[in-house]
């Protein structure tokens, strides 16, 4: 079920820059993030409400809304430095480079989460990497 949720998402994230790259057209790039985060905000509470899932937030650890807060700063930031970039780059160049966040976030796994470091990760890494370098030239 994860490949499902994970091919949704690639699908969304493609609609998303799509999407954004005219919508963002004679729009302040920090406020186009605001309304975009206003939205999935909305979204976000609306699926937890929907699915009941709001009387867990009394079960969640110190640590976890550490690390949950910290993930919301990284998005923030990344989202600023996207909508940033998208505004007054290409769709096709700033798109390639900001995957290159699947080559970062491998690299980060392997080194904080020690996840295995395979021959076939580290080739996608560098099949990424590279297929990258080729698309923004």
């Amino acid at each position: 079920m994860w490949f499902w949720f994970a091919l949704g998402s690639a699908v969304f994230a493609a609609l998303t820059s799509i999407l954004a790259k005219i919508g963002i057209e004679g729009v302040n790039s920090n406020l186009a993030t605001a309304l975009r985060t206003v939205v999935v905000v909305i979204m976000a509470w609306g699926m937890v409400f929907l699915t009941n899932a709001q009387d867990g937030i009394n079960d969640i650890s110190k640590k976890s809304w550490i690390f949950l807060i910290l993930s919301g700063l990284a998005t923030g930031a990344s989202w600023l430095c996207y909508y940033k970039a998208l505004q007054i780059g290409e769709a096709s160049k700033v798109i390639p480079i900001d995957k290159l966040s699947v080559v970062i976030t491998l690299v980060l796994a392997f080194s904080f989460l020690h996840e295995k470091f395979t021959i076939k990760s580290v080739s996608g890494c560098f099949l990424i990497g590279f297929g990258t370098l080729l698309m923004v030239m």
